[in-house]
């Protein structure tokens, strides 16, 4: 199959992130999403309001505001992609508006078919510019979100995580914050750029958070660095990671391939957001395709779906058309997923069509 032009359009020929996209042929499929960060899940409409409402000044057409607030195409490398985040940073500036965002997300996963839905965010970057707000101000405002829409057809679980940017001493507070709460956390995260800061460091946190009950997932694998395959092991070595955030750039590793799927590990793949982070040049050149011929476990997610103005079937059609896959494998994958989630065993089953058991 021909590439597809790096800077233009999906595998479907629609622009990045269109928010005018063509009705899904997924759209019922039963679906789980395991890598979607709630910070960045804002609804461009919400964001472009909430902005105006806090003066900041906004792009007169449509076009601009996208240009100026969205990633809808690919960017130069991943931290080009993260400092776009930073407007979205900005609007979360209230228990409010956070527990709007979470209600919204979460309804919005359920017009997509997911059934089973993690949600993660770090407390520290939304607390960053709003001190006002402490971690105890944003957790309840984000589980007041989620108890909000206990009366729809889905499962949510909760992931805090650590920014690898910051001190450690930070990141330990955060951990701590977490299993206090670790009613209303599932899980902990290791996440952004993962070029030039170490995982080991932080090791201490997550085993404490094993400790606690904890399951833990890691961003890893994700940019095209040299180091890449080996933070995959790391994650899984040093830090206790079940699950992979990203991870696709074991597809380059034939030793990391085989390693990966004897460890039996759970990659969270996110097609769309690797191109758009320039961590693969094109969905025709995705390695997902190859990771799943060698029988690696993937799943299909969002990562950052309102900065990205897409939506989990937005995935599936990408995929679909850029590499050829099948209903089948997308089930495959759900189930995988299914199995994989941190959310407690009998919250899943409520949700999901078929035994996970």
């Amino acid at each position: 199959m021909a590439n597809i032009p790096l800077s233009a359009s999906d595998s479907a020929g629609r622009p990045f992130g269109s928010s005018t996209r063509r009705p899904s042929r997924w759209a019922q499929l039963p679906k789980v999403d395991l890598h979607r960060h709630l910070d960045c899940s804002i609804r461009p409409a919400t964001l472009r309001e909430r902005l105006k409402e806090q003066g900041v000044a906004l792009p007169e057409t449509e076009a601009e505001f996208r240009r100026q607030f969205l990633v809808t195409e690919p960017m130069r490398d991943l931290e080009s992609v993260l400092r776009k985040f930073l407007a979205a940073q900005q609007a979360l500036s209230t228990p409010d508006f956070l527990t709007r965002v979470t209600r919204e997300c979460i309804e919005d996963a359920v017009a997509e078919g997911i059934r089973i839905l993690e949600l993660r965010y770090a407390p520290t970057f939304i607390q960053d510019g709003h001190e006002h707000l402490s971690f105890e101000d944003i957790h309840a405002a984000i589980v007041a979100g989620v108890e909000s829409c206990r009366h729809l057809p889905i499962a949510v679980g909760l992931i805090a995580i650590l920014q690898r940017i910051k001190p450690v001493a930070v990141a330990e507070r955060v951990t701590e914050f977490a299993l206090a709460h670790r009613n209303t956390f599932v899980g902990l995260d290791l996440a952004d750029n993962e070029v030039g800061f170490d995982a080991r460091p932080f090791e201490a946190c997550f085993a404490r958070a094993r400790a606690g009950g904890l399951r833990i997932t890691v961003h890893a694998g994700e940019a095209p660095s040299a180091q890449a395959a080996e933070n995959v092991r790391i994650a899984a070595e040093r830090l206790g990671a079940e699950r992979i955030g990203h991870g696709i750039q074991i597809a380059r590793d034939p030793a990391m391939l085989a390693w990966v799927r004897e460890r039996g590990l759970v990659l969270e793949v996110c097609p769309t957001s690797n191109v758009l982070t320039q961590a693969a040049a094109s969905i025709a050149e995705h390695p997902l395709r190859r990771l799943l011929d060698a029988d690696i476990k993937c799943t299909l997610n969002t990562d950052d779906p309102g900065v990205f103005d897409l939506d989990l079937t937005h995935e599936y059609d990408a995929v679909a058309d850029g590499l050829g896959l099948t209903e089948v494998e997308f089930q495959r994958m759900n189930e995988i997923a299914a199995r994989a989630s941190f959310i407690p065993l009998e919250l899943r089953q409520k949700v999901w069509p078929s035994p996970l058991s």
